[in-house]
């Protein structure tokens, strides 16, 4: 089913965010990325394919929040498909549990680099 300007709306959300930035997917629609990673993509008004790792994304697909990928079910990612206009909300819901560990993730690997600094740091002095 299509929710008409349901890619309309999700670009527009999830441009906000720090450090995303909505690009054209090379397999049509709209990807998301922050920084080098991307956090997933739209197309039309159908359908979003979200990268989660497997934990999660076997929780949601366990929960019935969404689907396997249409394309690589066994894979992190995810399908959801939009029948209605609260799944518009309900895909950004998914989008920013993605964009969250995705920050996390980040802020775990800057962390464990300036660790990593310090120590070869007090290693010189």
């Amino acid at each position: 089913m299509v929710v008409p300007h349901a890619q309309d709306r999700i670009v527009k959300e999830l441009s906000k965010w720090s450090g995303v930035s909505a690009l054209p997917h090379r397999f049509g629609g709209t990807e998301f990325r922050f920084g080098r990673r991307e956090l997933g993509h739209v197309h039309g008004d159908y359908q979003a394919d979200i990268a989660f790792p497997m934990a999660v994304r076997n929780q949601l697909v366990e929960q019935k929040k969404a689907q396997p990928h249409h394309i690589l079910p066994k894979s992190g990612w995810i399908t959801f498909r939009f029948r209605e206009e609260e799944d518009v909300d309900r895909a950004v819901e998914l989008f920013r549990l993605s964009y969250d560990l995705a920050r996390q993730k980040e802020g775990a690997i800057q962390k464990s680099s300036f660790v990593a600094s310090e120590a070869r740091a007090d290693r010189t002095i």
